[in-house]
Formats: structure tokens, C-alpha cells, sequence
């Protein structure tokens, strides 16, 4: 789909008439474009960076129903965010799997037993199921073993669902494409076009080539989550985006092992923190706090960030004796958070909104799980600037179908097979039959298959190696140093299908490397602390 000359095939396109311009590659544009599609329309996504690049390949990975929102009393939200969790496991397996989530509760603690039940129980009649059961201590640390047994009353499990979110982006994507839309990362929309005093159209630049162009179409949708400001600031509308940093630690699964999700209140501010198995490595997250730093840069987590995730990891699993020579890895997203100048961040909504403003179409906030909610409540927003466009419907699956035989001989198992046709649909049989000996084996330490970075390599728009190792393929967040022992391996799979020289692989190679110390390890300052305080995240 993305093969060689497709940039160039792409970009001599954008002078046609569109009737939906997307701005913002995230799991939002994405299931925007995807909808539009469906409907008919003539879509066009463009994205600054690459794929999924900001907040849409830096969550929590979670797909959940939305246990937050019954507890502010938003009962109509978390019923569809529980009908969208269905759904996505139902349509996705491999990509969107279950998880089950222990809540622990110990003396003192507020909520207790009693709301965790009450709650626990709307939640799953809304869900249509029955989930969750309580447990009492000593059989709750039987379900997570080296848990600290001080205080536990006990706990409770339900079922929710995990997900590697840049992959479900990727995803979507691509099923918009196949359907006939047209998506193009590192095209920065640099200036909104105005005509007759609404949004017509951009400018847009191409990180690329160095080329730009101008797109003009019937709708402009500005989907790009925490930078949502600054195309509205070109259409005169205030700033109202309140930017939150949401940073994680990453440990290899046998030094924090745990088989499910595990949430607890923080021992400084009684936040929920949580700690669950995810592609093999056991992840801990997470915070939210004011991001103060210019969005075009990589978040990064902060000193006290690792401070006050070690203090919670440190509280519930002291006789692992956990430092920080042990995290392989960190990351962290922004927010896009509405602001309304609530003291505490973790008190804003997480709602999300559709303005127009000089005919400028802004969609953000929101969660994951409801991506294609919120594609559809863009599209609604738009259907008065495009007379005969179908009514969006929800009736029509997120993802589609797939039930098609993997050409592998017999050389993958259920659970490889179950993996390739989550994470790339369609493209499956393709990525399999272009394996070369020996690329059906898994990479050592994770899940993952050499095969899929030659596929990604091949056919997926990567134009950098960090769009390789961070988007495309996890390994720079499941393997330590960013998998830079493995790099001469990555290399001879990948450079040919890139049709890089020598000298553009070291360039690539050391920017990658360099980017992976500073956004995605520990901060310097922290990993000479071995007494972790309970620091305030928020």
C-alpha cells in the first residue's frame, strides 16, 4: 500500500478536490477518515510527523469501559464506552485483547469495598455481563503474588481490554486507504486557507522533500489532539487545550512479574496507579501533570516522575526490591486536555468536543476506547457543509473482517497467526509470504517477528528508523537500550526494502539512538536514586 513511489503518487494528488481534509494522523484522524470513507466522501488525512507519533502511540495501552466516568456520574458515556470495548474485542483479536484488572483494597483506603462493589456492579449491567468478583486477602494474593499483604482487605476482578495502540491506528488507517482514501505522514499543515471567512483549505509542507502544496476541500477537520490550538489561533479562536503529561515505567516481565492488571492507590495521593503485562514486559503508570515544554519536542518522563512511580511500585512489591537499574524503558504522551483551570488536572474532563469556529471543524479529548464515537460525532458536525453526504451510522464494524489463511507452512502458531492478522488485517498473507528463512522466528525478548520489520520496512511509509522501532514494531520500548544490541540484524532486513545508502543508515541509526536516550530511558538524574519518594504527580 505505502511501496516505493507512493510519496511522490501521494503528493501529485493533493491538488484534487477533497470533500474532507483531516489534519492529525492520531487515533482520532484516523477513525475520522476511516468513517468518511464509509460515507462516501472523498477523504484526505495529512499528518506533521509520522503515524500515530504523538499521544496515539504513548497511551496506557488500555482499552477499558470507562470506570472513571460512572464515578462522575456519567452513566450514557460509560455505556457506550463499554458497547465500544465489546465491539473492539469482538472485531479485533490479536490487536485488541482481553485483560483482566485486579483492584486492591486495604485498610483505610477511600473508595472502599463497599463503592468498589456498587460500582463494579452498574458497570457490568451496562456492560451486559458479569465480570467481576471479590476476593478476599489471601486469595487476592494468590492472584498477585509479592503483592505487600500489610493492611490488604482483599480485592476485587473484572474484565477489560489492552491494545498496542500504534498499531491500531496503523490499522485503521490502512483499511480507510484500501477503502479509497488517501493518508500522507510528515506533511505539515503550516497555514489554513480562508475563503469567503471560513477554512477552505492548507498549505502544507512536506518534511520530506521540501516541497509544498496548497489542499483545498469542503471541510477542514483539525484532529491533531494537543496541537489543536494552534490551527485554531489561524482562525481567530482562543487558546483552550491544557496540555497533560502521562509518563510510564517499563520492566521486564520476570523482574515485576505479574499475569493481569493490578490498580492501587498511590501511597502520597491515593491516585489510582496501575502496573499490568503488556507484549511481554510489565508496565507501570501512570501520572498527570501540566506539560510546560514546547509540544514539537519528544515528551520525556521527568526526575520526579520515576520518583513517584518508584514510590508506587516500591509500596506494593517491596520484597522485589525494585530499582532503577531495572526499568528497560519510559515513555510519556500528552493530553489533550480541555482546560478549565481546575487547580488539579486529574479533576479536568477527559469529555471530548467538537467546535467549529471560522469553519474550522476542531475535534479532541476523548479516550481510545470511544475513537470511533467521536469520528462520528465530527462527521455529524460536518454533514451541513456537505448537502447529500449519508447519515452517519454506528451499526457498520470499527474494524474489518478477517478470517483469511496465513501461507506459513506450518511454521507459525495460533497465538503468532492470532498476532499478524490483529496487528495488520488484510496485509497478513502478504507479510508472511514475504518473509525470508528464518523470519517467522520471533526477535529474542519479545513477541515480535523479524518478518514484520521487513513488511514495515517494505510497505507501511516509514521514512524514519524511529518509525520502524517505535510505531511500526514496539522494539524500542520492549527491548533494553531500544534493542541496540539487534540493530546489525534490523539493518540487513531493512535497509535494502528502504533503499537507504550506508551513510543515511548511521545517520538514521544514530538519531535513533540519541532520541531513545532522551525520550525513552530514564532521565539521568534519576537513576542515581535508590530512596524513592511518595512525590505529588499532580
Amino acid at each position: 500500500m505505502w511501496t516505493t513511489g507512493w510519496r511522490d503518487r501521494a503528493w501529485n494528488r493533493l491538488s484534487e478536490p477533497w470533500d474532507v481534509l483531516i489534519v492529525g494522523g492520531g487515533i482520532t484522524g484516523a477513525g475520522i477518515l476511516r468513517e468518511a470513507v464509509r460515507l462516501g466522501l472523498r477523504a484526505l488525512l495529512v499528518e506533521q510527523r509520522d503515524f500515530s507519533w504523538g499521544t496515539s502511540s504513548r497511551s496506557s495501552k488500555l482499552v477499558h469501559g470507562g470506570l472513571r466516568y460512572l464515578a462522575q456520574g456519567k452513566v450514557g458515556l460509560t455505556r457506550a464506552s463499554v458497547g465500544e470495548r465489546k465491539r473492539l474485542l469482538e472485531e479485533g483479536p490479536g490487536l485488541i485483547d482481553p485483560l483482566g484488572f485486579l483492584l486492591a483494597t486495604y485498610k483505610g483506603d477511600r473508595p472502599g469495598r463497599w463503592t468498589y462493589k456498587a460500582g463494579l456492579s452498574v458497570y457490568d449491567l451496562l456492560a451486559l455481563q458479569w465480570s467481576h468478583r471479590h476476593y478476599s486477602a489471601q486469595d487476592f494474593e494468590l492472584l498477585a503474588p509479592h503483592i505487600v499483604g500489610h493492611g490488604l482487605k482483599g480485592g476485587f476482578r473484572n474484565g477489560d481490554a489492552q491494545t498496542d495502540d500504534a498499531r491500531l491506528v496503523l490499522r485503521v488507517i490502512a483499511e480507510a486507504v484500501a477503502a479509497g482514501g488517501l493518508a500522507l505522514n510528515y506533511a505539515a499543515a503550516e497555514e489554513v486557507l480562508q475563503e469567503g471567512g471560513r477554512a477552505a483549505g492548507v498549505r502544507l509542507a512536506d518534511r520530506v522533500a521540501g516541497r509544498t502544496a496548497e489542499v483545498r476541500a469542503r471541510v477542514v477537520i483539525n484532529a491533531t489532539g494537543a496541537w489543536a490550538d494552534r490551527l485554531r489561533g489561524q482562525v481567530g479562536a482562543e487558546p483552550r487545550i491544557r496540555p497533560l503529561r502521562g509518563s510510564h515505567l517499563i520492566f521486564p516481565a520476570w523482574r515485576l512479574p505479574v499475569a493481569q492488571a493490578l490498580s492501587f492507590l498511590h501511597p502520597a495521593d491515593h491516585r489510582p496507579v496501575f502496573i499490568f503485562p503488556w507484549e511481554g514486559i510489565a508496565l507501570v503508570g501512570t501520572t498527570d501533570l501540566d506539560h510546560h515544554r514546547p509540544l514539537d519536542e519528544e515528551p520525556a518522563i521527568a526526575p520526579e516522575e520515576v520518583s513517584y512511580l518508584m514510590a508506587a511500585v516500591a509500596s506494593q512489591f517491596p520484597s522485589l526490591n525494585l530499582g532503577p537499574s531495572d526499568v528497560i524503558a519510559t515513555f510519556a504522551g500528552i493530553r489533550p486536555v480541555v482546560g478549565s483551570d481546575k487547580a488539579d488536572p486529574s479533576k479536568e474532563s477527559r469529555d471530548h468536543v467538537v467546535w467549529e469556529e471560522g469553519g474550522l471543524l476542531t475535534v479532541t479529548g476523548g479516550k481510545l476506547t470511544t475513537f470511533r464515537l467521536i469520528a462520528l460525532d465530527a462527521l455529524k458536525a460536518a454533514r451541513r457543509h456537505l448537502p447529500g453526504m449519508a447519515k452517519p451510522s454506528r451499526r457498520l464494524p470499527v474494524l474489518d473482517a478477517v478470517d483469511i489463511a496465513l501461507p506459513s507452512g506450518g511454521r507459525l502458531d495460533e497465538a503468532q497467526r492470532r498476532h499478524l492478522l490483529g496487528r495488520y488485517g488484510a496485509a497478513a498473507p502478504a507479510l508472511v509470504a514475504a518473509a525470508a528463512p528464518g523470519e517467522l522466528e520471533a526477535i529474542p525478548g519479545g513477541r515480535t517477528l523479524w518478518a514484520e520489520l521487513r513488511w514495515a520496512a517494505r510497505a507501511e511509509g516509514v521514512v524514519h528508523l524511529d518509525d520502524l522501532l517505535l510505531r511500526r514494531v514496539r522494539l524500542g520500548l520492549l527491548l533494553p537500550q531500544g534493542g541496540q544490541a539487534i540493530l546489525e540484524r534490523v539493518r540487513a532486513i531493512a535497509q535494502p526494502e528502504l533503499g537507504w545508502s550506508d551513510a543515511r543508515w548511521h545517520e538514521e541509526e544514530a538519531g535513533y539512538l540519541d532520541l531513545w536516550r532522551h525520550a525513552y530511558s530514564l532521565p539521568v538524574d534519576a537513576g542515581h536514586s535508590t530512596t524513592f519518594r511518595c512525590v505529588h504527580a499532580i
